[in-house]
Formats: C-alpha cells, sequence, structure tokens
C-alpha cells in the first residue's frame, strides 16, 4: 500500500508588533484543510528571529518555541503584518537578524505575505520585477519604497505562481483560503470556508472598501441581480438583463456595481463561471463540454481560454489533478 505523501509545512514568522488576528490566520484555515480520509493536508509552524516572547500590537505576547531554522524546513513561508517593523517600512532595508533569518529559506519555495508583510519579502528583493499588492493605505508608500516592484492596489490578493501578496488583515484569509484551492481543488477550500464560516471566495478588490460617501437611504443595491445571476448563469446574460433586475440603467447599474463589487458587471460573471466549472470538473464526471454549458461558456473551447487564463491550467487537466483526491465527498455540494 503507498505510503501517503507528507503534509505541506507552513512556516510563519512571527515579527514584533504583529497583529494576533494574522498570526492566526495561517494556523486556523491551513490547519482545517484535510483529504477525503480526514488525513492533515498542512503542518504548520510558527517561529520567530530568535524563540522566546514577541510583541503584539495588542496587551499581550505571544511565546514562540521555533526560532529562524524552522524557515529552512518549510514548504510555503508566510509572513504576517507588523506595526514594528522599523527600517523595513521606513527605508526599505532589512535588519541584520531579520535578513539573517530569511537567509534559510531555501531556493522554490512559496513565499506568502499578509498585508504589510509584504514589506519584509520587498526588502529582501524578493518582489523585485514581480505583481504585488498590500493595505490600500500604504500602497503610495510601498510604491514609492519599492519602485521595482508592480503594485496593484485594487485586488484582494495577488498570485504570482511561487510569491503571493495580500491585501489588509481579512485578506489574508481570501490569500490562504484561495492557496488551499490552488493546491487542493474547491472541494477542500470549500469545506475550509466552510468551517470557519467565510465565504469561500469575495468578490471584487480593495476598492470596495475604501471609504467613500454613504449612498442616500432607499438607494437600490445590486444584490437581488447578483442573486439572480448566480442561479442562471447556465443562460446568455446581457448587462441589460441585471440592469432590469434592479430597474436601473445600464450606466447607473454598471457604476453601483462596481462600487459595491470592486469589479465590472462582466469581470464577475467570468468569476463566478469559473468557479462553477472548478467545482463541475472536481465533483461531476460530465463531460468538458456540458461543463462548459453547465457553467455558461457554451464551448469547450471557451471554457478553456477562460480557465486557462484564470488559473492556467486545461479543464482536463484541472480535472486529473483534484477529480482524483475526492474532495467530492468532503465538500458535500
Amino acid at each position: 500500500m503507498p505510503v501517503p505523501p507528507s503534509p505541506h509545512r507552513v512556516a510563519v514568522l512571527a515579527l514584533p508588533g504583529l497583529l494576533p488576528f494574522e498570526l492566526g490566520i495561517p494556523h486556523r484555515i491551513f490547519g482545517l484543510a484535510r483529504d477525503s480520509g480526514g488525513r492533515r493536508l498542512y503542518e504548520i509552524v510558527t517561529c520567530a528571529t530568535a524563540p522566546g516572547p514577541v510583541r503584539t500590537d495588542a496587551d499581550f505576547a505571544v511565546q514562540v518555541e521555533h526560532g529562524p531554522e524552522a524557515l529552512a524546513t518549510a514548504d510555503t513561508v508566510v509572513v504576517p503584518a507588523s506595526y514594528e517593523l522599523g527600517p523595513v517600512y521606513e527605508e526599505g532595508r532589512l535588519p541584520a537578524e531579520l535578513a539573517a533569518a530569511l537567509a534559510h529559506i531555501r531556493p522554490g519555495t512559496r513565499l506568502v505575505s499578509i498585508c504589510t508583510g509584504g514589506y519584509v519579502l520587498a526588502a529582501a528583493g524578493f518582489l523585485d520585477g514581480r505583481p504585488a499588492t498590500t493595505h490600500w493605505s500604504s500602497a503610495e508608500h510601498f510604491q514609492h519604497l519599492f519602485p521595482k516592484v508592480r503594485v496593484d492596489a485594487d485586488v484582494l490578493f495577488v498570485d504570482d505562481g511561487d510569491v503571493l501578496t495580500s491585501a489588509g488583515v481579512a485578506a489574508g484569509i481570501d490569500l490562504c483560503l484561495h492557496l488551499v484551492r490552488r493546491d487542493h481543488g474547491t472541494g477542500v477550500a470549500n469545506e475550509v470556508a466552510r468551517r470557519t464560516v467565510v465565504p469561500p471566495h469575495r468578490d471584487g478588490g480593495q476598492a470596495q472598501y475604501i471609504s467613500r460617501p454613504l449612498p442616500q437611504a432607499g438607494t437600490h443595491t445590486t444584490t437581488a441581480a447578483r442573486a439572480w445571476a448566480l442561479a442562471h448563469l447556465h443562460e446568455p446574460i446581457q448587462l441589460r438583463d441585471l440592469a432590469e433586475k434592479e430597474a436601473m440603467s445600464v450606466r447607473t447599474f454598471t457604476r453601483r456595481f462596481r462600487d459595491e463589487v470592486g469589479v465590472s458587471p462582466g469581470q464577475w460573471l467570468v468569476q463566478q463561471r469559473v468557479e462553477r466549472a472548478r467545482h463541475l470538473l472536481e465533483s461531476t464526471d460530465l463531460p468538458v463540454d456540458r461543463v462548459a454549458r453547465d457553467a455558461g461558456f457554451g464551448t469547450a473551447q471557451s471554457l478553456r481560454t477562460h480557465l486557462m487564463s484564470a488559473i492556467g491550467v486545461t479543464p482536463t487537466s484541472y480535472r486529473r489533478t483534484f477529480r482524483v483526491t475526492g474532495t467530492e465527498s468532503v465538500s458535500g455540494a
């Protein structure tokens, strides 16, 4: 009988001034991921530049048992935000102790940051020439400090293959769920989201969370139109159909939709159809052309194009990777 593979090892680097909420995100999301037999898919370890108590931004410290040598054992390293980054934030420079800690990371290790943890990756040079994001309120400062980084302040997270960055705080949940989905499919990720009582996928980007004047009382939203669209993804959906559901003009609906969701109605529809297709590829034996029709793409070629654009694999390759994991029995959907 074949020996099951070892769990993917995630090392979380705790820095002074860390946010306890963000420190806990990788432990909660990765720690809940199980295969169809209930086996843990990830092993999570917390480390610091030196073992011992680490200050937080709250009225307590956390006791960290592992030093930076734990980074050398990691398949993925996660750097949560800190409010005490010192020269990293002020000058874009790593202090000696932090530089020595990061030197333990093996080539090829997947790197992840949550919120301003991206400053650490940028100061170490890991983001040079790459797209990245951080909290919208820090994006301008981040770009000025690290001009070689291609900063996108509008998104919740950026997946650049072996380096991934997220926006503020809760966007770390989105990114970790995305990694579970990328590693093990939507079934496992959806089960983690269900147990954590969070949405498996949030629509749009940071734009929807930037402070804006509140809408006037009685102003219509686009919620009903989105709910209708989700129930009719297999049908052709035009922008005017969505606008009519809210009794708005197309122009008003488009503006309101972007304000609420952070992306255009067309972009949102493609995102939802890709998610539907992924679920069908994992949980059913439907032919690819039927999956394409049921997800609203119409043809197998259209599905292939959109799936390649979204996640970089063909429908057949995606099914081959995730259908064999038994994730449909985990998702219950």
